[in-house]
């Protein structure tokens, strides 16, 4: 039987360090609160593994796989942990079920590696930290605080929750980008065999007719030159553009310009911003609520907040409140947050009860952005059919001008 390492308070103030027997983490702090205790350390005593037969659980290996762990996997097992530790099952029982149920996969040799070293002695929090690659900062963090305040089943709940609204909102999104996408695509395709295919058959007409070309067909002609000539302009360009982006974003500078014209597009801007900020506050809120510190809290929501301006804020938010002041203050001063956000914090932090109201504000974007991104994809149906049938009359028009003039000297 596992053997934890404890140290605690008796109802006098005074310290006690001690071990104790236990299957889990969570077995082992309610038999030290029967003992009349307060723990404030439990951590399981490192012991010296045995490796099995092939270095891997009952003598089984790792199935070769393809990619890494998707993240709708990663929230199914979150998820069901959630349930078997809510349901007082060990953890290395519970990581042994979800392994054997699923199938070959890069998470369930993930898992079978994390199992072992949780048997061999290691916390949870530590044998995940072990796979960067599939669990992140948040997610050891979050699990390292649950396993610390004895309520593991409760931050894997919050975990879950906060891994599946986000994995909703980003469904949301992508989903109203494929219409556009499509019909971008579509029109490209359209444009580039009348460019390559239609036009350059009038231009022979054209010459043969030797008939003055009006200004618009002139200009089509030029266009249809140019693509037809340095056809590998036309095809480097895009990638040029990629590899020119990516390059410059290296650059501190490079992502801080970026991302200040990412919440400056006309339409997008807004979305991004709200997205951007639900996102810190919810990882924020769900941090705090999971019972870790402050400025670790502030730490990983930088780290995560995938946006260099508003990590610049969080890390100015960071540097404020270990020097003892408020959140609310430099976070209002980067003008990144709106004023209402803001508030909420600030009231949050005079009630004592920051956590809920970040999820508060997060769960309010969340719905904003759902509106928000409803009422663009509506706008942009007509915008994008009126754009493509001017660029496609253009064209049309563009042709048939010369034709109808010479019609009409005859």
């Amino acid at each position: 039987m596992p053997v934890f390492e404890y140290e605690a308070m008796d109802a006098q103030g005074n310290a006690v360090t001690d071990t104790i027997e236990s299957e889990s983490s969570e077995q082992a702090i309610s038999a030290i609160r029967e003992q009349g205790l307060f723990p404030t350390r439990v951590t399981q005593k490192k012991v010296v593994r045995k490796v099995v037969a092939g270095g891997r659980r009952g003598g089984k290996k790792k199935a070769f796989v393809i990619g890494g762990v998707s993240s709708k996997q990663l929230n199914t097992f979150t998820r069901q942990l959630s349930t078997l530790t809510d349901a007082g099952i060990p953890v290395v029982q519970s990581l042994d079920i979800l392994q054997r149920q699923m199938k070959p996969c890069a998470l369930k040799n993930v898992l079978g590696d994390v199992a072992d070293e949780v048997e061999g002695g290691m916390s949870l929090s530590e044998g995940m930290a072990k796979h960067p690659k599939a669990f992140d900062t948040l997610y050891t963090n979050m699990v390292k605080a649950g396993e610390t305040g004895g309520m593991l089943d409760i931050v894997l709940n919050r975990l879950a929750d906060f891994r599946e609204k986000a994995a909703r909102l980003k469904r949301k999104v992508i989903g109203a980008l494929v219409y556009p996408v499509f019909v971008i695509l579509a029109a490209g395709g359209i444009l580039t065999f009348l460019v390559y295919k239609v036009i350059p058959k009038f231009i022979a007409m054209f010459e043969d007719l030797d008939v003055e070309l009006p200004a618009p067909t002139r200009l089509l002609l030029a266009i249809t030159n140019f693509a037809t000539t340095y056809w590998y302009v036309v095809l480097l360009a895009p990638v040029a553009l990629i590899v020119s982006y990516k390059l410059i974003r290296f650059t501190r500078t490079g992502r801080n310009v970026f991302d200040w014209m990412k919440f400056k597009i006309p339409l997008f801007g807004k979305i991004l911003n709200k997205s951007a900020v639900s996102r810190f506050a919810r990882t924020f809120g769900t941090l705090m609520g999971s019972g870790v510190p402050i400025l670790e809290a502030l730490n990983i929501s930088r780290d995560t907040a995938g946006n260099a301006l508003l990590s610049s804020a969080i890390q100015n938010v960071h540097d404020s409140v270990r020097e003892g002041d408020p959140i609310a203050g430099p976070l209002g001063e980067s003008r990144i947050c709106e004023d209402m956000v803001v508030n909420m914090i600030d009231v949050g932090e005079e009630t004592g009860n920051l956590d809920s109201m970040l999820l508060k504000i997060a769960d309010n974007y969340d719905d904003e952005v759902d509106t928000a991104v409803e009422g663009l994809t509506s706008l942009m149906e007509p915008i994008m059919v009126i754009t493509l049938g001017g660029i496609v009359g253009f064209i049309v028009i563009s042709l048939f001008m010369p034709l109808i003039k010479l019609m009409s000297s005859l």
